[in-house]
């Protein structure tokens, strides 16, 4: 917990002020039952009118001043703890932002996204909690002592047992909540995770009648999750009566034992009034702090899940002194390129080498788990590659800035994303200051004018979230025209043509040989139709290269090749 609080280092002058505020705020709360004491003892008993006005006066003045200060120090300290979740939110959002795919697959979506919200938000309640409360509970707490112990010094020994049996009671209700606090955490990701599913498969689950299924599995989940708080309430439901209880079993000793010691002239009245007062102040500094109790465990949970995400250092990051290629070409040179994902036993390539260059069109073609999209996975380093080498124009990309390497590849992912926005906005996402007539020539090449000419609004048409109220093959086209309008030195196309028909896709591939003349272009495609006229058709199977060359070559010299061509096509379309 206390890890996470350095990023309240910006803010010293203003949690300076608060404790100021505060110490203020706790000075004028201990004066005012020792200004009511005299005034009882000095005014009412000796009929002093003009002293109990005066005095009066001056409690008024006392209260409405304490108004201003306790406004002051709320709106600080709050504004404080928004900015600090503010802060808290960026760096794990700038951390996640540099994860590889490694370490976004070890936490996994949902659980990222609670930690970016949920976690984050228990942890701001208790930096706003504790500006407020738990600053002033100390103050109140050991300046009520201080002053307790001045009005009647043997009626304060009821303070020294009240307090330890407090902070046991508190103690041990704590020791049993920590555990659940950290286990209700995981809960709310394992909700999230069921809701994610549900709402990204919804299609599938109705096409298979699984809603029933999906409904038991939430449910599950839910109940875990209310088992988990359920447990949490009925601590917290024993904690808050038994401390109560106590607070109200110290005032009625309090009034027992003071007005002993008053009847034997011990002590005079208004004493027992203000000493009345110090207790409460104290038990309520007491009750305040086990509020905070109540709270602090679960944020610390939360702050360790932050934590984990915090200090995670990327696998794959910036060299210290990164190498800038001295020419801009887009050569791309697979050299002995061995590669298995973390805790697999056997590569999932092996000795892979190849050359892809401008102006040419390599494509890869194999069987399902062969290592394609692996293979591309590797070129913009979402993976780095465990063994061999990947260079880019002359240099290993583990040796280029990552800004350096992605300024270079246009990549169309197998799966289409489109952020939420408009057309346009989406079209320009790799070059913002992309002109109009750009952005329609790359729609143009997708095949995607067409569609976005009826659509109301044309650029500035809205889109949803993910895409999702666009087809797939018009996802897909506006994101290959995405890449276009970047006009990188290499394209990499990741099966990106699988939503489109025969007839768009024949188009797309014509338009976009034409505007591609000089970069190097990669495909991964299943369809043997998209590949054919490829200048180097690459043919993988479980992690390695089989054949290599033009469709014509391959047909005569590679096996596996001839399999896949026979699988799709017919004789005549491979005559």
């Amino acid at each position: 917990m206390m890890k996470i609080l350095r990023y309240l280092a910006p803010y010293k002058k203003q949690l300076a002020l608060v404790m100021v505020l505060m110490l203020a705020q706790a000075i004028g709360n201990l004066y005012l039952p020792d200004l009511n004491a005299d005034i009882i003892n000095e005014g009412v008993a000796k009929g002093d009118t003009d002293y109990i006005v005066r005095s009066g006066l001056l409690m008024l003045g006392v209260a409405l001043g304490l108004g201003v200060v306790s406004i002051v120090s709320v709106y600080w300290g709050s504004k404080t703890a928004m900015a600090f979740g503010r802060d808290v939110r960026h760096a794990i959002f700038h951390r996640v932002q540099r994860f590889s795919l490694a370490e976004l697959n070890t936490f996994g979506a949902p659980s990222l996204i609670t930690r970016t919200t949920n976690d984050v938000q228990q942890v701001q309640m208790v930096v706003v909690m504790g500006l407020n409360i738990m600053v002033l509970a100390p103050f109140m707490a050991v300046g009520g002592i201080i002053m307790a112990l001045r009005q009647d010094l043997p009626l304060s020994t009821l303070i020294a047992v009240v307090i330890p049996l407090l902070a046991v009671i508190i103690g041990l209700l704590m020791r049993r909540a920590m555990p659940l606090f950290t286990s209700m955490q995981k809960r709310i990701d394992r909700v999230n995770q069921v809701m994610r599913e549900k709402l990204a498969g919804i299609r599938v689950i109705r096409a298979f009648v699984r809603s029933d299924y999906e409904e038991r599995r939430f449910d599950v989940a839910n109940r875990e999750l209310s088992e988990t708080m359920l447990g949490v309430g009925r601590l917290f439901a024993v904690m808050m009566p038994t401390v109560m209880a106590i607070f109200n079993l110290t005032l009625v000793a309090t009034m027992w034992f003071g007005g002993l010691r008053i009847e034997s002239g011990a002590m005079p009245i208004g004493n027992l009034t203000a000493f009345l007062t110090y207790i409460m102040q104290i038990l309520m500094s007491v009750m305040m702090a086990t509020l905070m109790f109540v709270m602090v465990p679960r944020a610390a949970a939360s702050a360790n899940r932050i934590n984990e995400v915090l200090d995670i250092e990327p696998k794959i990051a910036d060299p210290s002194e990164p190498i800038t290629p001295s020419q801009t070409r887009g050569v791309v040179e697979f050299r002995d390129v061995e590669f298995r994902y973390p805790g697999a036993q056997e590569p999932v390539l092996c000795g892979v080498s190849f050359v892809a260059r401008p102006g040419e069109t390599t494509a890869v073609v194999g069987s399902t788990g062969s290592g394609k999209s692996t293979l591309i996975n590797l070129i913009p380093r979402f993976y780095d590659v465990t063994g061999g080498s990947l260079l880019v124009d002359g240099v290993d990309v583990r040796d280029m800035t990552q800004d350096e390497l992605w300024s270079r590849i246009g990549f169309i992912p197998q799966k289409a994303f489109l952020f939420s926005g408009t057309v346009g906005s989406n079209l320009r996402y790799g070059r913002a200051g992309a002109t109009d007539e750009e952005v329609w020539r790359a729609l143009e090449i997708a095949q995607g004018k067409s569609f976005v000419s009826a659509m109301e609004g044309q650029l500035e048409a809205p889109i949803a979230q993910g895409g999702a109220n666009v087809s797939g093959g018009q996802r897909q086209r506006l994101a290959i025209a995405r890449a276009l309008v970047k006009r990188p030195e290499i394209y990499v196309f990741d099966d990106s043509f699988s939503a489109l028909d025969f007839k768009t896709d024949a188009a797309l591939r014509a338009a976009l040989a034409r505007d591609t003349d000089n970069a190097t272009v990669i495909i991964v495609a299943q369809r043997v139709s998209t590949i054919m006229r490829a200048d180097t058709i690459i043919v993988l199977d479980e992690g390695t290269i089989v054949g290599s060359g033009t469709h014509e070559e391959l047909m005569r010299t590679c096996e596996t090749y001839r399999e896949i061509v026979r699988s799709q096509l017919t004789e005549e379309e491979v005559a």
